[in-house]
Protein backbone atom coordinates (compact mmCIF):
# COMPACT_ATOMS: atom_id res chain seq x y z
CA UNK A 1 0.00 0.00 0.00
CA UNK A 2 3.00 2.39 0.72
CA UNK A 3 4.23 1.72 -2.30
CA UNK A 4 1.50 2.03 -4.56
CA UNK A 5 1.05 5.67 -2.31
CA UNK A 6 3.72 6.94 -3.04
CA UNK A 7 3.83 5.66 -7.22
CA UNK A 8 0.04 6.65 -7.58
CA UNK A 9 -0.63 9.93 -5.04
CA UNK A 10 1.46 13.64 -7.09
CA UNK A 11 0.72 15.78 -3.89
CA UNK A 12 3.34 15.62 -1.54
CA UNK A 13 1.41 16.26 1.19
CA UNK A 14 -1.68 14.13 0.49
CA UNK A 15 0.86 11.39 0.14
CA UNK A 16 2.77 11.58 3.46
CA UNK A 17 -0.52 12.02 4.94
CA UNK A 18 -1.90 8.44 3.46
CA UNK A 19 1.45 7.14 4.24
CA UNK A 20 1.36 8.39 8.02
CA UNK A 21 -1.88 6.87 8.25
CA UNK A 22 -1.06 2.90 7.08
CA UNK A 23 1.90 3.34 9.43
CA UNK A 24 -0.30 4.45 12.49
CA UNK A 25 -2.19 1.80 11.53
CA UNK A 26 0.09 -0.77 10.70
CA UNK A 27 2.27 0.26 14.63
CA UNK A 28 -1.13 0.06 16.70
CA UNK A 29 -1.82 -3.59 14.54
CA UNK A 30 1.58 -5.36 14.87
CA UNK A 31 2.57 -4.39 18.51
CA UNK A 32 3.96 -7.75 19.31
CA UNK A 33 6.59 -7.04 16.51
CA UNK A 34 9.31 -5.24 16.92
CA UNK A 35 10.14 -2.21 15.33
CA UNK A 36 12.36 -3.69 13.02
CA UNK A 37 9.88 -5.97 12.30
CA UNK A 38 7.54 -3.42 11.40
CA UNK A 39 10.14 -1.28 9.12
CA UNK A 40 10.75 -4.34 6.90
CA UNK A 41 7.21 -4.99 6.24
CA UNK A 42 6.29 -1.89 5.77
CA UNK A 43 9.59 -0.94 3.79
CA UNK A 44 10.10 2.14 5.43
CA UNK A 45 12.07 3.70 8.51
CA UNK A 46 9.32 4.17 11.66
CA UNK A 47 11.88 6.69 13.15
CA UNK A 48 11.07 9.29 10.68
CA UNK A 49 7.45 9.04 10.90
CA UNK A 50 5.20 11.28 13.09
CA UNK A 51 3.85 8.56 15.22
CA UNK A 52 7.30 7.26 16.60
CA UNK A 53 8.29 11.08 16.91
CA UNK A 54 5.18 11.34 18.89
CA UNK A 55 6.16 8.19 20.79
CA UNK A 56 9.54 8.97 21.69
CA UNK A 57 8.63 13.00 22.94
CA UNK A 58 5.96 11.33 25.12
CA UNK A 59 8.80 9.14 26.44
CA UNK A 60 10.86 12.06 26.98
CA UNK A 61 8.35 13.65 29.12
CA UNK A 62 7.86 10.56 31.04
CA UNK A 63 11.67 10.18 31.57
CA UNK A 64 11.74 13.93 32.64
CA UNK A 65 8.67 13.99 35.18
CA UNK A 66 10.36 10.55 36.68
CA UNK A 67 13.19 12.80 37.26
CA UNK A 68 11.85 15.31 38.47
CA UNK A 69 9.79 13.08 41.13
CA UNK A 70 13.22 11.58 41.95
CA UNK A 71 14.31 14.94 42.67
CA UNK A 72 12.05 16.15 44.70
CA UNK A 73 11.68 12.64 46.61
CA UNK A 74 16.07 13.12 47.41
CA UNK A 75 15.38 16.67 48.30
CA UNK A 76 12.42 15.64 50.51
CA UNK A 77 14.77 13.38 52.19
CA UNK A 78 17.47 15.34 52.60
CA UNK A 79 15.14 18.16 54.20
CA UNK A 80 14.25 15.45 56.69
CA UNK A 81 17.61 14.26 57.44
CA UNK A 82 19.24 17.48 57.93
CA UNK A 83 15.91 18.41 60.30
CA UNK A 84 16.67 15.65 62.64
CA UNK A 85 20.06 16.04 63.00
CA UNK A 86 18.91 19.60 63.63
CA UNK A 87 16.42 18.50 66.34
CA UNK A 88 19.26 16.19 67.61
CA UNK A 89 21.69 19.19 68.48
CA UNK A 90 19.33 21.79 69.43
CA UNK A 91 16.95 19.60 71.71
CA UNK A 92 19.19 18.23 74.17
CA UNK A 93 20.57 21.92 74.55
CA UNK A 94 16.97 23.38 74.94
CA UNK A 95 16.31 20.66 77.89
CA UNK A 96 19.92 21.98 79.78
CA UNK A 97 17.99 25.50 79.60
CA UNK A 98 14.96 23.67 81.61
CA UNK A 99 12.40 23.71 78.87
CA UNK A 100 9.93 21.15 78.18
CA UNK A 101 9.78 19.25 75.21
CA UNK A 102 6.22 20.75 74.83
CA UNK A 103 7.84 24.20 75.02
CA UNK A 104 10.46 23.14 72.62
CA UNK A 105 8.25 21.67 70.19
CA UNK A 106 6.16 25.04 70.30
CA UNK A 107 9.65 27.10 69.85
CA UNK A 108 10.83 25.09 67.30
CA UNK A 109 7.24 24.82 65.51
CA UNK A 110 7.43 20.55 64.98
CA UNK A 111 5.63 17.78 66.59
CA UNK A 112 6.00 16.90 69.77
CA UNK A 113 6.71 13.31 68.69
CA UNK A 114 9.89 14.84 66.99
CA UNK A 115 11.05 16.26 69.82
CA UNK A 116 10.97 13.38 71.94
CA UNK A 117 12.50 11.07 69.03
CA UNK A 118 15.76 13.42 69.15
CA UNK A 119 16.04 13.01 72.68
CA UNK A 120 15.86 9.11 72.33
CA UNK A 121 18.88 9.40 69.61
CA UNK A 122 20.75 11.05 72.06
CA UNK A 123 20.45 8.15 74.71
Amino acid sequence: MISRTEQEVANTLARNEIIEMITTIAVYKFRALSREEVETMLGITLQETRVYQEAKAEGREEQKAEMLLEQTRIYQEAKAEGREEMLRVVVPILLSTGMSMEQIAQQLNVDLEDVQKATQHNK
